[in-house]
């Protein structure tokens, strides 16, 4: 019965492109005459699903990177990096572990390349945007839903 049930599901990656791009670096040519290079970089991402049909689901991974230096944006780049994932076999939680944490990470790899190179082609220093554990950052997610599901409810009462 278990073999039956996990040759059922299938998972595969159909297509991976990039969806929209921006680079903006307002203090240049400024910034490149300053001597030393010591920024603060805010980095913000997300992800968001929509099912195309029955099986065909597009996922994509907005990732948002800001340095600044005394409250001026030195360089921003917003990123959404998209895939279409064939997804059968899998539901509820399942299927929401799926879309939120594994096509995400699939991703990833694609959107730090653009992201790096966009930010060197800019005339920056080299940017390594560290990995990312979405395993984690999807139970966060779960765990913040719950508890403002609790809330809710302990409102409701």
């Amino acid at each position: 019965m278990a073999e039956q049930e996990q040759a059922q599901k299938q998972l595969a990656v159909t297509k991976i492109y990039l969806k929209d791009c921006s680079f903006e670096s307002p203090q240049s040519p400024a910034v490149f005459k300053k001597g030393e290079w010591n920024p603060q970089t805010n980095l913000n991402l997300r992800s968001a699903h929509s099912a195309l049909d029955d099986t065909s689901h597009e996922i994509v991974l907005t990732i948002t990177v800001e340095a600044k230096e005394d409250d001026k944006t030195l360089f921003l780049v917003e990123l959404q990096q998209a895939g279409i994932f064939e997804i059968s076999g899998y539901d509820g939680e399942e299927l929401a572990a799926v879309v939120g944490s594994f096509c995400p990470n699939i991703l990833f790899p694609y959107a730090r390349e653009s992201i790096a190179s966009m930010i060197q082609k800019g005339g920056f220093p080299e940017f390594i945007l560290q990995p990312i554990n979405f395993d984690a950052l999807y139970l966060q997610a779960k765990q913040q839903q719950q508890q403002q599901g609790d809330g809710a409810t302990a409102e409701a009462h």
